[in-house]
């Protein structure tokens, strides 16, 4: 288990989590950059005043990861100029916060893929993901739909015509963000937040940051829900297992069926079976 000052709670670290959740929220999803950026200084100025030199070197550390991504237009396009402009900021508030982690107080931002103990638990949440997984989906769609006028699964752009690369690069490009959510919003939010705070506050503000980039990329409309209920399930699953394993494949199997259904809409004829499909 991650080892947690379990620091208490005082009237300027609640400011301060307050404020980085709102920086947060106003610079990612909602682009309000002179509000976000305002709170994003209150949240500074509280973090250079806290007596806690471990707080103040983590917070910083997952502040300065939400301004790059708050800067970072964030979207579901595929193409390689896209996979360029997100790729390199995702891949910089993964390695850098591991970098300076390593350069100071070590042992924070672990990745521990392999579980310690195999716990039944996990084992039965990760099968159970699977038809959770497509009701879901489904629910998400229906809702979008009937409440928000919003096709979900057309946030993503397929051409007119089923082609094997499109669907391959969509595919790849969905399991990679996948991958990538996990490694950020869990190794590296969740981990740092969890060392200074109790399990409950360190979840909730990696669920935060978690659903802010999801609904910024394409997951609107009840997305701020789903999301956020998917994101708190991954935190409480790392913090029992301590394992990346259980928490990569149930969003990979997410994301499997996710790709199933953007293809689906696009290619009424095409189901679960698109990745066996001739010419794929």
């Amino acid at each position: 288990m991650i080892e947690s000052l379990e620091l208490p709670f005082t009237k300027s670290r609640i400011a301060m989590l307050v404020s980085f959740a709102l920086a947060t929220i106003l610079l990612i999803p909602a682009h309000q950059f002179i509000a976000g950026g305002i709170f994003a200084i209150v949240c500074v100025i509280l973090i250079a005043q806290d007596p806690e030199p471990k707080l103040r070197r983590r917070i910083g550390i997952l502040l300065g990861c939400v301004i790059l991504l708050g800067i970072t237009d964030i979207n579901p396009s595929l193409s390689n100029e896209n996979f360029l402009k997100v790729g390199i900021p995702f891949t910089l508030v993964i390695v850098l916060p591991g970098v300076i982690q390593y350069c100071g107080d070590r042992g924070i931002i672990r990745y521990c893929f392999w579980p310690k103990i195999w716990r039944k638990q996990d084992i039965i949440y990760t099968i159970l993901s699977i038809p959770l997984a497509w009701v879901v989906l489904k629910s998400y769609e229906w809702g979008n739909r009937t409440f928000f006028e919003d096709e979900l699964f057309r946030h993503w752009m397929l051409p007119a015509e089923p082609d094997a690369m499109d669907i391959r690069r969509l595919f790849i490009g969905i399991n990679l963000v996948g991958i990538w959510d996990e490694l950020f919003f869990v190794n590296v939010c969740f981990a740092l937040f969890r060392s200074l705070f109790q399990f409950r506050v360190a979840n909730t503000m990696q669920a935060v940051i978690y659903t802010a980039v999801l609904f910024d990329m394409a997951f609107t409309g009840c997305g701020v829900f789903i999301v956020f209920a998917f994101a708190w399930t991954q935190g409480a699953m790392f913090e029992k297992s301590e394992s990346l394993l259980w928490v990569l494949i149930v969003h990979l199997i997410v994301d499997y069926f996710l790709v199933a259904m953007i293809v689906q809409t696009y290619y009424p004829g095409y189901g679960l079976d698109f990745l066996w499909r001739k010419g794929f």
